[in-house]
């Protein structure tokens, strides 16, 4: 019994004579946020990557009976070679800092949905322009970053491209455009306008960005002899 007693008192002291040096309580310290970080950082990243999956995206009806069913019968959902290309491959940067930018930008939309913004299929038609053109001058302003994740203009074959497309794309990205500046189809239907002449028409970009060239006239007939 005597020994026990000795030995927690000498414990006792030792613990003492510790706590009364300042660098184990910076230690101690030190310990402890270092801990906390691993701890931190290991659930914002999972909270991260927990809500960069399309299950989360169509999770509100809002995507889900909207733009999820338009993107079904795409190319980017269903192709002969099985690549799909989900929700945050096009709409969330994969850099660590651009991505959690964007996910603060995103949080606007957690009010959007308390407030029913786009509850309903008429609604959401309502804001739909405004909602794509937002998404139009983001991607614009980053170089279609997230399109050229996977379609890298410097790795296309244009012997393997259509006439039409090959010719578009060369002169494209010569004179400095960027993917969204003529895709903005590609992957959802595009908001209706209203034209000056005629009734609505659905389907059809709000910005002309390629107005149509006229056929240069044909060489006249020569006349028969």
């Amino acid at each position: 019994m005597t020994n026990e007693n000795t030995t927690c008192n000498g414990l006792k002291a030792r613990l003492c004579a510790l706590l009364k040096k300042k660098w184990f309580i910076g230690l101690g310290g030190l310990t402890v946020a270092f801990a906390a970080g691993i701890i931190f950082w290991g659930g914002f990243n999972t909270a991260m990557e927990l809500t960069n999956r399309e299950q989360f995206c169509i999770g509100c009806h809002e995507m889900q009976e909207n733009v999820y069913q338009e993107y079904r019968n795409t190319i980017h959902h269903s192709n002969r070679t099985g690549v799909r290309a989900t929700c945050p491959d096009c709409h969330v940067p994969k850099e660590w800092v651009p991505k959690v930018i964007r996910k603060i930008q995103a949080s606007k939309e957690v009010w959007g949905k308390l407030t029913g913004s786009i509850s309903t299929p008429e609604k959401f038609q309502a804001e739909r322009l405004r909602l794509a053109q937002n998404e139009w001058r983001r991607m614009k302003a980053n170089n279609s970053q997230e399109c050229r994740n996977c379609h890298n203009y410097d790795s296309m074959d244009y012997a393997e491209q259509n006439r039409r497309g090959a010719a578009m794309h060369q002169k494209g990205f010569a004179d400095g455009m960027t993917c969204i500046d003529c895709h903005k189809g590609i992957a959802h239907n595009l908001p209706p306008i209203e034209q000056h002449i005629g009734a609505e028409r659905d389907a059809v970009s709000p910005e002309v960005m390629h107005p149509p060239v006229a056929p240069k006239p044909e060489a006249a007939a020569s006349p028969a002899n």
